[in-house]
């Protein structure tokens, strides 16, 4: 049989990884998982309990008793905690500002990465494949991924990208108003993970002067490339 398709995607925030990813995983016929949205649906879980955000015990604890089900089909992922489906809550700004708290718990992150070791390879399994996306399975949660990418971008960017979002437009005043969450947040999480610079084997492909569309079939190229022999 052949050995399922596993696609390791990382990069900051603005660089299009969720995107891409998903739209890799629709071309190739595979399965998608959002690790960032794990962090974030256990920071809406532990707002949702009235956790305070700043004891990391507590925080661990409700980590190890998520009850978390990723839907992992790319073109319509879903997140749902203890059956409410939280896809849309997770995306808000209360979220949105309270998720590095989360993200950089150094008791959490074992646990998330071990959940997500496991949805990897479950989804590999059922589907043939997956591409996971983040900040660290490149090199902590699948380091032995057949594919390696860090998506990556200029601040300019990144912060043009997030702003259109968000806030449907780029001018000066939205762009202002994301930068918090993508430059503030980009800067917390690099204190747990790297994921500016590609580690060894880790293919770089910068998106800053790239369509939506260009950067989706240079994600490919790097796929087929390795997949065909290429490395």
């Amino acid at each position: 049989m052949t050995e399922p398709l596993t696609i390791a995607i990382d990069g900051p925030s603005g660089s299009g990884k969720s995107t891409v990813a998903r739209a890799v995983a629709r071309r190739l016929g595979i399965g998608y998982l959002d690790t960032g949205a794990m962090y974030r649906a256990l920071t809406w879980w532990c707002l949702h309990q009235g956790l305070d955000l700043t004891d990391a015990d507590a925080v661990a604890a409700a980590a190890r008793a998520l009850p978390l089900r990723m839907g992992t089909d790319p073109g319509a992922p879903t997140v749902h905690v203890d059956g409410t489906d939280v896809g849309a809550a997770i995306r808000t700004s209360e979220v949105s500002t309270a998720v590095s708290a989360v993200a950089t718990n150094r008791g959490v992150r074992p646990v998330l990465q071990l959940l997500q070791r496991d949805l990897m390879a479950r989804i590999a399994e059922e589907t043939g494949g997956v591409v996971a996306e983040g900040r660290d399975i490149t090199t902590v949660v699948a380091p032995d991924a057949r594919v390696r990418v860090l998506l990556t971008a200029s601040e300019e960017a990144r912060l043009r990208r997030r702003s259109t979002e968000l806030h449907g437009a780029a001018d000066a005043a939205a762009v202002e108003a994301t930068r918090d969450q993508v430059v503030r947040r980009d800067r917390d999480d690099s204190t747990v993970s790297v994921f500016t610079e590609a580690a060894a084997g880790v293919e770089l492909v910068d998106t800053s002067d790239l369509t939506l569309d260009e950067s989706i079939e240079a994600v490919l190229d790097v796929v087929a490339g390795v997949t065909s022999g290429g490395e």
